[in-house]
């Protein structure tokens, strides 16, 4: 379906309702879906051989363009460093001032243009042949100067803009970009890329911490490990659960291995039942036997999976002997960012 936009006169523009700006957005936004499903139909090999060179490149990808074009280079370069793909775009009016040094022959050259034609870029060309940096070209024209030196032309052709004056660069900046997003993903595929080491590029973001972030960075810092042994009074364990910040406390054996845990929970209930008798019985008579307990090196959304699924505040972190380690509270994995 081919939509022609018709601009309306001045006198149309007041009269103007809701309905017809609504019919106008969602025009523009179903005319560029018909340019990007035009282009991932006429493409071919030439999208493959491109892939194959940005994943063999040894040094960096350089994105460079001018305009419209530059911002969607600048977001073409973020999304492949992201994915694992050293790239820096490269503001081609500034490179022949002496940014071209940034530049090596190991590395590969993504120019964008819409007409090809744009002096700033295809005065690049000369220079990347000269250093034997291969060149890929994104155009709408495949007669430019840029698409016929280009060692790789792929092409952002469309039949028109979406805007309704048919001049504001937007179906085609779309398929530009929508270009490197592929090339993007065809590289993550070569490479074998996985979740984990998406996340070692987004060390500070949600996927990062959820993929990176272990059980042992994040426990202890409300407070340290509160142990009481079996023989304490429960009168005397309160200041341990009181001072550490937990709600809780480990209960330890003689070998000083875990042996349960008791929590100011489990205080007022025992509190309800037998009253304040009850603070001169030992702790390991009234604590629980079975605490829910994680590895240090488990990941800390696996702690967030199991606290949720069990509705528990804390969990126990021990090691390999099963001496508790540290605690982790659900307020620790909050400010972490993790849950």
């Amino acid at each position: 379906m081919n939509t022609t936009m018709t601009l309306p006169s001045d006198r149309q523009t007041e009269k103007l309702s809701d309905a017809e700006l609504l019919k106008t957005g969602c025009e523009v936004l179903r005319h560029e879906a018909e340019e990007l499903n035009r282009a991932a139909d006429r493409f071919g090999m030439e999208l493959v051989k491109a892939a194959r060179l940005i994943e063999s490149c040894k040094g960096r990808i350089v994105v460079s363009g001018i305009g419209k074009a530059g911002h969607i280079g600048r977001k073409v370069a973020a999304t492949l460093s992201s994915l694992g793909t050293p790239s820096f775009f490269l503001q081609a009016s500034e490179a022949a001032h002496g940014d071209l040094g940034m530049v090596r022959h190991e590395d590969v050259a993504l120019l964008i243009s819409n007409s090809g034609k744009t002096a700033e870029v295809v005065s690049l060309l000369p220079f990347f042949r000269r250093i034997g940096a291969p060149v890929i070209a994104i155009s709408g024209d495949a007669q430019s100067p840029l698409a016929q030196g280009a060692d790789i032309y792929l092409s952002s052709a469309i039949e028109r803009e979406a805007d309704p004056l048919n001049l504001a660069p937007t179906s085609s900046t779309t398929l530009q970009l929508a270009i490197g997003d592929a090339l993007g993903a065809m590289v993550t595929m070569l490479r074998g890329l996985k979740k984990e080491d998406f996340a070692l590029f987004h060390p500070g973001g949600a996927l990062g911490k959820r993929l990176l972030l272990r059980v042992s960075d994040v426990m202890n810092t409300s407070g340290s490990l509160p142990v009481v042994p079996e023989k304490m009074l429960v009168k005397d364990a309160l200041f341990e659960i009181t001072s550490k910040n937990y709600g809780a406390t480990t209960v330890v054996d003689s070998e000083g291995k875990l042996a349960g845990i008791f929590t100011d929970g489990d205080l007022r209930r025992l509190i309800e039942k037998e009253g304040i008798m009850c603070l001169d019985r030992h702790v390991g008579d009234v604590m629980i036997r079975t605490p829910h307990t994680i590895s240090p090196d488990a990941l800390a959304a696996e702690a967030v999976h199991v606290m949720e699924k069990l509705q528990i505040s804390v969990l126990i972190v021990v090691g390999s002997d099963r001496r508790p380690i540290g605690m982790v509270h659900i307020h620790e994995l909050l400010q972490n960012g993790v849950a």
